[in-house]
């Protein structure tokens, strides 16, 4: 099979379990059966198997398939990399200190911090990842479909995980969905610097970390 097709197909399967799990009907079943930690245990086994042989296939086969584009080379194009890069990072790192309410696990529905930034730091920070590679690396249709996925999967199931708590998580969940934002804001930035200065400064320091180590650890 296609590599592109056979990552979009991993990707397609990566994001319909995640979805049906933890969907309204199944997980409250799920979970009486198990209990919450269980619960968890077998969602996380879940996504790993489908997401640990898509990065499997992806790097034993970049730049497969037909040449798109490569925009690395436009002027200041690298040093916005960065930037968003560490935006990135930084989204995750502080999305894991301050787990957001609208996530699966839950988190206290206070609209502070990088969640002034975006209700769900984590998946926006791992999306906005996916998307900035495709600004950098020279893509083909393997690249596209992988770094492609993370976007896209990441506003899907956030959109999804908004509705799901919308519909379960009472009035409480409804005042902290419509006291913040959906997609990443500036506006929210100088707030959570503020108060997530920790994490901030853990997500940019990973940030040229993986800058540093990046040719031995990926090439490029």
């Amino acid at each position: 099979m296609d590599v592109a097709v056979t990552i979009a197909a991993l990707w397609l399967a990566f994001g319909a379990t995640h979805m049906i799990l933890s969907s309204v009907r199944l997980r409250p079943k799920l979970v009486a059966a198990l209990g919450e930690p269980a619960f968890l245990g077998v969602y996380s086994l879940v996504a790993l198997a489908t997401f640990v042989p898509m990065v499997w296939i992806y790097f034993g086969s970049k730049h497969a398939g037909p040449h798109l584009w490569y925009l690395g080379s436009l002027p200041g194009m690298v040093w916005l990399v960065y930037l968003g890069m560490g935006l990135a990072f930084a989204l995750v790192v502080a999305g894991n200190l301050r787990p957001s309410p609208a996530s699966i696990a839950g988190g206290r529905p206070e609209p502070a911090g990088v969640l002034r930034v975006t209700r769900h730091p984590l998946f926006m920070g791992v999306g906005l990842f996916g998307l900035l590679h495709l600004l950098v690396v020279p893509v083909n249709a393997a690249e596209l479909a992988f770094f492609g996925g993370f976007p896209l999967f990441a506003v899907v199931g956030c959109r999804h995980q908004d509705q799901r708590k919308l519909a379960t998580g009472g009035e409480e969940f409804r005042r902290f969905h419509d006291a913040t934002p959906f997609l990443p804001s500036p506006a929210g930035l100088l707030p959570a610097l503020r108060t997530d200065t920790i994490g901030i400064a853990i997500g940019v320091g990973l940030t040229v970390l993986v800058r540093w180590f990046h040719p031995q650890l990926f090439g490029g």
